[in-house]
């Protein structure tokens, strides 16, 4: 799935992102572009999981 996370803006961003990932799904392959502002993850978590996870981390993020 891709995802764009509009306040992913730098690399720190990107890993507050992937933990939060990993927190759901500790063996998801995570790619994040924070200068594309998106994430492409391979995982078997439902999207509505990881949508929900990267909004209480204060990173929503929408379908591409």
């Amino acid at each position: 799935m891709e995802l764009r996370i509009e306040s992913m803006t730098c690399g720190g961003c990107a890993k507050s992102v992937t933990r939060a990932v990993h927190s759901v799904d500790p063996h998801a392959d995570v790619t994040a572009d924070p200068v594309a502002r998106t994430i492409k993850v391979k995982t078997t978590v439902t999207v509505d999981a990881i949508q929900d996870v990267l909004e209480e981390a204060g990173y929503p993020a929408t379908l591409i």
